[in-house]
């Protein structure tokens, strides 16, 4: 046993690779230690060669811009995460998600403006995506769900004007994102980043050609909701993911994820659909692929 086994701090031990390469769909790289050559050596090490590095707030939108432009096996989306729109609107000076710097606060004018910048990020050839957009009412009030709605369907309208995909943060408001996305007119390619939803809302985005993206807490064992949803989504239609550094994958869950970890989650989800590891994978590289549109 590795001498770090037991410390919670410490990366999880590599998995065995994949035999058939494979994308992780979601991932915060900047909020990962280490850096960004060493993460995606790592995870191509194990068969996972492509990364989709999401964006959460100007900063973070710009510099997944950025790096995607330096590595070909890097894909950015760009966005204001649902969380960040409130921030900004109430002027919070706590706001922004990246290590790459804080936003200034400053009230509706300064979201219009934040959204402006999403805008010509979008417009780059190496953003592939506006997200993670949505709507998160786990810890909102009634204020800061306006400002995520509006936010949320000026990122729709964004994605539809670029031709880019739209990846979907949806926490405790399934009904909400399902209502706008009618509502707005879903873009080509939809994502459910982090799918939460039941097997009854899989049939629903099955019906309307949604993406559902599976992270390491399908693997978890209050999650059976989730397990029922990734049996009956179509397969042309399942993603995986890390959201590293969070959501790491059982039996490793409180440690920092990464994309080196997507065989562990990879591995589950098969044994949920009871396929064969490399069948599974194959179809989720393409799947990838053909989501984001490279």
């Amino acid at each position: 046993m590795p001498s770090n086994a037991g410390d919670k701090n410490a990366p999880p031990p590599l998995p065995a690779p994949l035999g058939v390469e494979v994308a992780d769909s979601h991932t915060h790289l900047d909020m990962q230690s280490g850096t960004v050559e060493e993460g995606l050596a790592k995870a191509a090490s194990v068969g996972v060669t492509t990364v989709v590095q999401v964006g959460c707030d100007l900063a973070g939108s710009r510099w997944a811009a950025e790096t995607a432009a330096a590595h070909e096996r890097v894909h950015a989306t760009v966005a204001l995460h649902p969380n960040e729109a409130p921030r900004i609107v109430h002027g919070d000076p706590e706001g922004g998600w990246s290590r790459q710097g804080a936003r200034q606060p400053g009230g509706d004018a300064a979201l219009d403006e934040a959204l402006a910048e999403i805008d010509r990020l979008a417009a780059l050839p190496q953003v592939q995506g506006v997200g993670e957009t949505g709507l998160d009412f786990f810890r909102t009030g009634p204020g800061g769900k306006e400002a995520q709605e509006r936010s949320f369907r000026a990122h729709i309208e964004i994605a539809k004007r670029h031709g880019k995909t739209l990846v979907i943060h949806d926490r405790d408001a399934h009904a909400d994102v399902l209502r706008v996305l009618k509502e707005e007119g879903a873009p080509e390619r939809t994502v459910f980043h982090c799918y939460s939803g039941d097997a009854d809302m899989a049939g629903i985005c099955a019906r309307e050609g949604y993406y559902m993206s599976f992270a390491g807490n399908v693997t978890f064992k209050n999650a059976q909701n989730l397990r029922d949803a990734l049996a009956v989504a179509p397969l042309e239609l399942v993603l995986v993911e890390t959201d590293a550094p969070f959501l790491t994958p059982a039996p490793y869950r409180g440690r920092p994820n990464a994309p080196y970890l997507i065989p562990v989650t990879v591995r589950a989800m098969a044994a949920v659909r009871g396929t064969d590891e490399d069948t599974l994978a194959a179809a989720l590289g393409a799947n990838t692929a053909r989501a984001f549109g490279y």
